[in-house]
């Protein structure tokens, strides 16, 4: 006997499923000269399916024991939802906040453009690393804010997109554009759990964060990210990165994912921490040629999102080598 699904319920599930099936990718990635090319096509997410788990679909997942509130892996080439624990709770995202940021800021920002820093202040008061004056092409200061997770990198490049993004979007809140963007855009994207109080994801105060969000809105995120935007995201499977200001000044960032080194093919990764996030991860990687998967921790430890994380790509791992699904 078939299920109906109510009317309105059928009608978000139709929404998301034609959404999900214009995610198509071609991502390049270059490792001894060798090309690999995948593609994220035809995603899909169904809303009700939140009470499924990888243990339903592969023997691989069964052992796993996560120390993060929610979790949520799907494969992008069927559309498969391989694990998920509360994927619809909404939580606080931290720097996951800043994948949204990039995405925005890059509508109106060519790589190539040049940001001059202003006077500024760090808004998390943290040593200022990006000082007055300093020269910086767009694409540089999008990867290090994204590597180091850079709320200083955030805001400047917040604020040089901002008169672009007014004169775009003339219906935008005229003191926070960038801000009414990213939470615009979720909503296009059908984000129903997530929002944005600011552009970086500090928490606001001991009681509110500053971005809210669930894991299965952060794997359709994030697959919108990488399959949209792979300039912006792609130097984020780095372990360290570099960037030289147009007066010769280099400035280096070490990648705030500890756990690199076990996901293979990355294509997108952010972390993210706060105290009232506590540890958040979400990537997106290739389990095998023009074979993506997407991946997302969220309030986890700040180590716990490292094992956890390694723990998901390795089931997946195992499912792909056992054909268990």
């Amino acid at each position: 006997m078939e299920t109906q699904l109510p009317t309105t319920a059928h009608a978000e599930w139709s929404q998301q499923q034609k959404l999900w099936s214009t995610l198509t990718l071609v991502l390049i990635f270059f490792a001894s000269a060798t090309v690999t090319v995948a593609y994220l096509s035809h995603v899909s997410v169904s809303p009700d399916s939140q009470t499924a788990t990888a243990a339903t679909i592969s023997d691989s997942f069964s052992a796993i024991s996560l120390t993060a509130e929610s979790a949520f892996v799907v494969d992008l080439t069927t559309n498969g939802i391989l694990y998920a624990r509360n994927p619809d709770a909404q939580l606080p995202l931290a720097s996951l906040t800043k994948v949204p940021m990039a995405l925005v800021v890059s509508e109106v920002l060519t790589p190539e453009s040049i940001i001059t820093v202003p006077e500024h202040n760090t808004p998390d008061g943290a040593p200022v690393r990006l000082p007055t004056g300093l020269q910086l092409r767009v694409d540089d200061l999008l990867d290090f804010s994204l590597v180091a997770s850079s709320n200083e990198g955030s805001d400047i490049l917040s604020n040089a997109a901002h008169p672009e993004l007014s004169r775009k979007y003339p219906e935008a809140d005229r003191n926070a554009t960038t801000l009414w963007r990213m939470n615009d855009l979720a909503k296009h994207l059908g984000l129903t759990q997530t929002y944005f109080l600011n552009i970086h994801g500090l928490d606001v105060s001991t009681t509110q964060a500053g971005a809210y969000g669930s894991a299965r809105d952060m794997a359709r995120l994030f697959a919108y990210a990488a399959s949209t935007s792979p300039w912006v995201f792609e130097h984020t499977s780095r372990d360290t990165l570099s960037i030289t200001a147009l007066d010769g000044t280099v400035i280096t960032a070490k990648n705030t994912d500890d756990a690199l080194s076990a996901i293979p093919g990355l294509i997108l990764g952010k972390t993210g921490f706060t105290d009232l996030a506590g540890g958040n991860l979400a990537v997106v990687f290739e389990v095998g040629p023009a074979h993506p998967i997407v991946a997302v921790v969220l309030h986890s430890t700040a180590d716990g999102r490292f094992k956890d994380m390694k723990e998901l790509v390795a089931a997946v791992q195992a499912a792909i080598a056992e054909r268990q699904y």
